[in-house]
């Protein structure tokens, strides 16, 4: 039996699992692994900050197809305080349901007890944000801990994995054979055929159904299988924040966002007219459904998830489904082929029409002419200025992403991923990173507010060492946006300026941070815009700079200062601050429609 150190297993079994690149900082704890590492083909991209690591991790994971072999996004740090640093990307990725594997080096077995420098039991701390931390204490466990975590990864509901490795155990000696080692099986479950003719039995007698398609849709791979149901069936699809891009934004049975915050004027309306609900890989979040009352009142409900415990966790389904959405797609599509060739469908012919006028007719003005430019006339330029196929857009927390939600365009899956239920604040910067270099043929656009930009602003230099060319739309009003707007509820206004004088800056006014010359001394470069007719030529310029230099360009957008965007707290309660472009319709259209 061949002999090498557990670093060495271990390194052999990323390989196997088909990892090709990692995320990382090493450290005298974690050497061993990169002693190991350095031997292989496994490119490794040094970054600033090892919660920036695992955001990269996140971006790269979500931006492959599926979550199968070489998928799977990879951060590595020393100990102690590398770990502590990971546990905010671990719960990014647990609560978006996306496998991502953290490795931490740690003191040696026999200083664990005894406060060495660095130690902590970084596998106790990590446990509530993972789906298994283990400090692996002997070391010819190694090489089955990494295959058993990439089963946990890539089991079920998808989530992330941390291994910690003692000094000493990395580099015993231990006897291992990589040729006999092969990954473990993975295990979705699968729906029964009766369950998806019950359900469907229920859409039937329905009169106004909706699908709601959550991010579990995208991780299974099902978007066509997703698209292939509604046209059988005829029924409109609500995709959740996680599901955005699962339909394309124009398909005809694309109903639009629902929601509090991350919605469409005419997807709420929607939802409030339906009367049955066919939940595919979604978890009902709070800020899709408001108060469970609103949004559960006069409809039924089936609910398909992955996860056993997820069904009925915020409120009871009629029909409750346990199955890896693929699969279950894969049988609703078997069931109502069948039943569409027998004539069994129900005719929704007016229902869509109804959806479709309302896609049409409620909508929000995007074209605003103000100086300073409100953020919605940079949505209305970013809407124009990128491929509709190519491009995938990157969006992090706060009112920049709410206005994103509202105002962009989405037309494939994996082209719009954002950090959902954690929503920590620096995510845009790394996550675009791990995105573009797990997909280098796609234009990467980053979109988010500058307060949210200054959180791990030091990554953009990991975009310029590693040449990832990248459009950053930097939107800066110096102020934190939604706070201020939900300090509105308790008349104030406290503590969430960032304005100053720049004293290096005077053209900045009391805009503050001079992101263009923190940019270019990241090496990176920097547009700034004050004109909303200069947008478009600015990200036309972004887009060429970023291609030919191979570095990471910011546009910085100069928006008004105070810009409230729709939201209310509930379903039917939504405030529009700004101009509606609501357009009426001969009363014909319907009858018109249905014949």
């Amino acid at each position: 039996m061949p002999k090498m150190t557990a670093a060495e297993a271990a390194v052999r079994v990323m390989e196997s699992e088909g990892v090709e690149l990692v995320f990382g900082i090493p450290g005298a704890a974690i050497l061993p692994l990169y002693d190991a590492m350095r031997h292989t083909k496994i490119r490794h991209v040094l970054v600033r900050h090892e919660e920036g690591g695992g955001h990269m991790a996140e971006g790269y994971t979500r931006a492959r197809v599926g979550t199968g072999a070489g998928k799977i996004g990879v951060n590595i740090g020393t100990s102690g305080p590398a770990g502590t640093d990971m546990i905010t990307c671990l719960y990014s990725a647990m609560a978006d349901s996306i496998p991502i594997l953290c490795i931490t080096g740690q003191a040696p077995r026999a200083k664990l007890h005894k406060e060495d420098f660095q130690a902590i039991d970084i596998a106790a701390i990590a446990r509530p944000v993972t789906k298994w931390a283990v400090t692996v204490l002997e070391a010819a466990q190694v090489p089955w801990a990494f295959r058993e975590a990439f089963r946990i990864m890539r089991s079920g509901r998808p989530g992330p994995v941390l291994i910690d490795l003692p000094l000493d155990v990395q580099r015993e000696l231990i006897e291992y054979n990589p040729w006999f080692d092969v990954p473990l099986e993975v295990y979705k479950p699968r729906a029964q055929r009766k369950q998806i003719e019950a359900a469907l039995d229920l859409l039937a007698e329905s009169k106004r159904p909706l699908i709601v398609a959550g991010g579990g849709v995208i991780n299974a791979d099902a978007c066509d299988l997703l698209v292939e149901l509604a046209e059988l069936t005829n029924t409109p699809v609500v995709p959740t924040l996680m599901g955005w891009g699962a339909i394309p934004d124009d398909h005809p049975l694309m109903a639009g966002m629902v929601g509090l915050q991350t919605q469409h004027r005419y997807g709420n309306a929607t939802f409030l007219k339906s009367d049955f609900v066919l939940g595919l890989g979604n978890r009902w979040a709070n800020r899709h459904t408001g108060s469970i009352e609103v949004y559960t009142r006069g409809r039924k409900f089936v609910h398909v998830d992955v996860e056993p415990m997820q069904i009925g966790r915020v409120f009871g389904p009629d029909l409750g489904i346990v199955s890896d959405a693929k699969a279950a797609l894969e049988l609703f599509v078997e069931v109502a082929r069948e039943r569409k060739k027998g004539k069994l469908l129900t005719d929704r012919t007016r229902w869509v029409a109804e959806v479709q006028k309302r896609k049409r007719t409620m909508l929000r003005r995007t074209d605003f002419k103000n100086t300073p430019i409100k953020p919605q006339r940079v949505f209305h330029e970013i809407n124009q200025a990128f491929d509709r196929d190519r491009t995938c857009f990157v969006s992090s927390i706060g009112l920049g992403q709410i206005a994103s939600g509202q105002f962009q365009k989405v037309f494939k899956p994996r082209n719009y991923i954002i950090c959902g239920q954690a929503g920590p604040l620096g995510w845009i910067i790394p996550a675009a990173i791990g995105v573009k270099l797990a997909d280098p043929a796609k234009e990467v656009v980053g979109i988010g507010g500058d307060y949210d930009f200054q959180f791990l602003i030091e990554e953009l230099a990991v975009g310029a060492q590693f040449n990832v060319p990248l459009v950053f739309v930097l939107i800066n009003n110096s102020y934190l946006g939604l706070i201020r707007q939900a300090q509105k509820g308790y008349k104030m206004d406290y503590e969430v300026q960032l304005s100053f004088k720049n004293i290096n800056s005077p053209e900045l006014g009391e805009y503050g941070v001079d992101f263009v010359k923190v940019a270019e001394g990241m090496g990176c470069k920097a547009i700034r815009v004050f004109d909303p007719e200069k947008i478009q030529e600015s990200l036309q310029a972004a887009r060429t700079q970023a291609a030919t230099l191979r570095v990471p360009v910011v546009v910085e957008v100069i928006t008004e200062r105070v810009t409230d965007i729709a939201m209310g707290p509930e379903i039917d309660k939504i405030t529009e601050f700004e101009e509606t472009l609501d357009a009426e319709e001969p009363e014909e259209y319907l009858e018109q429609q249905a014949a």
